[in-house]
């Protein structure tokens, strides 16, 4: 039987109570409601659950996910979705740039293309593995500290079977296996905004993403928040609403790894790269879900100028986040916890500690949080901002793949980024995407470089 992940109701309904209990509204009247009825809890590792349940639970589940929507919550007020809403909560707000700022050289862009690929393909075999599978994994080929690719090549026997590579990537993704860039979401998605820009321009509406991604995007390529707000708009719901409507991973990590784009596209401008970030996030996000998109927007317009240090790209980034969001305070203490610590095992035990028993592996706080770490413990520094990145766990392939773009945009140019890491892609990236695929990462940089120039 056919079992579709991150869409059936009966396993939405548990990831949902947590949502709930994380963004402030109280849950547990439905919860047990649920569990008194035999309603199963969130599938633990993948989208679905393995068999399938009566009828009766199904539409149980429908009904108390839509009550669930409808509960206050008591972050309301700190942390808003509407984009007016945020820029009176952030009151250091950058002002707008217009087009004063200098736009980055094609190398600058194409570099920040090479690394967000080399810091997703890095982070690929490992992803959904618990951190200490990770560090097992490394560790018994010398690569810990993780400085290069993982590999097969030496592990026992034991270990593998215990911790297997992620199944759809070790034939891509493991150092003997890399032949070019394989498809990947977090690739996907920069490629949708490309087109988003080359059809409608920076003036995008939300509205002009979700025709884009009907036109081009498949829908097996599409994961949690963004798999939702796709069945909705095929049921007919327009967006915001796609957003909203049963779709308990609307604080995930799925518009961070959109944002690159905008960011890309204003050099020099956080407001603009922010805003456009918040029109393509809205779409599938709320809240912090959305906030990730607009800091690592924000954070990349200003790396994009080649004027200021990772740690002033930071500290813009956070000035769109509304300061009491949960997103806001997770990354002000992995900075600190940075700054603190020495050792970088050391700071991300203290981020597991603080955000994994409460969090799934892909929301965007604690994913947020451990990219802002390892850019801030690695200085920007291009290798040690990805193997950071990876080696903290969670979402790997995505915050390896938002790491490189930054570290990657602050390198200026590809010949200063290793060859070790961008020789295996040989300059070609594999997509469903539209007329992309086996495109060059020099040719993306043209494309962007073009859009960056249009009003």
């Amino acid at each position: 039987m056919l079992r579709l992940t991150w869409v059936q109701p009966e396993d939405l309904i548990g990831h949902e109570l947590r949502q709930a209990t994380q963004d402030g509204r109280e849950p547990s009247r439905i919860a047990s409601r649920w569990r008194a009825a035999g309603g199963p809890e969130a599938p633990t590792t993948a989208g679905a659950s393995p068999t399938p349940t009566s009828r009766y639970l199904r539409q149980l589940a429908e009904d108390l996910l839509d009550e669930l929507a409808d509960l206050p919550s008591t972050l309301a007020d700190d942390e808003p979705t509407d984009l007016g809403k945020i820029r009176a909560a952030c009151p250091e707000w950058p002002p707008s740039a217009g087009s004063r700022s200098p736009h980055p050289a094609q190398s600058h862009l194409e570099a920040a293309w090479l690394g967000r690929a080399t810091g997703c393909l890095l982070g690929k075999p490992v992803e959904i593995l618990p951190l200490d599978a990770i560090r097992q994994l490394a560790k018994s080929t010398g690569n810990w500290p993780l400085t290069t690719w993982f590999t097969e090549r030496g592990v026992p026997s034991e270990l593998l079977a215990a911790h297997p590579w992620n199944r759809r990537s070790a034939k891509t993704s493991l150092a003997e296996n890399i032949d070019g860039m394989p498809e990947d979401d977090d690739l996907n998605y920069p490629l949708l905004n490309l087109l988003v820009l080359q059809r409608h321009g920076k003036a995008f509406t939300t509205t002009d993403v979700a025709r884009t991604w009907l036109d081009e995007l498949p829908a097996g390529r599409t994961f949690t928040a963004e798999r939702i707000a796709y069945r909705n708009l095929l049921t007919g719901l327009e967006p915001p609403h796609t957003a909203r409507h049963r779709n308990p991973f609307r604080e995930w990590i799925g518009a961070l790894i959109r944002a690159d784009v905008h960011g890309w596209t204003n050099p020099g401008d956080p407001a603009a790269a922010a805003e456009q970030a918040h029109r393509d996030a809205t779409l599938t996000h709320t809240a912090n879900g959305v906030y990730a998109a607009m800091f690592a927007a924000a954070t990349i317009a200003t790396a994009a100028t080649s004027e200021h240090d990772i740690h002033a790209c930071l500290r813009t980034g956070l000035t769109v986040v509304p300061p009491r969001s949960r997103l806001a305070r997770a990354v002000r203490h992995a900075i600190e916890l940075a700054h603190e610590h020495a050792d970088f095992d050391t700071v991300v035990d203290e981020l597991h500690a603080a955000h994994a028993a409460t969090h799934h592996w892909v929301h965007a706080v604690p994913n947020t949080a451990l990219i802002a770490a390892a850019l801030t413990h690695a200085h920007g520094d291009f290798s040690g901002s990805i193997c950071r990145a990876v080696s903290g766990g969670w979402d790997t392939d995505s915050n390896g793949a938002t790491a490189g773009s930054i570290a990657g945009l602050l390198a200026k140019d590809p010949a200063a980024l290793p060859d070790r890491w961008t020789a295996p892609l040989k300059n070609r990236l594999t997509t469903s995407i539209s007329d992309f695929n086996g495109i060059g990462f020099d040719t993306l940089a043209h494309l962007t470089h073009r859009e960056t120039h249009r009003s």
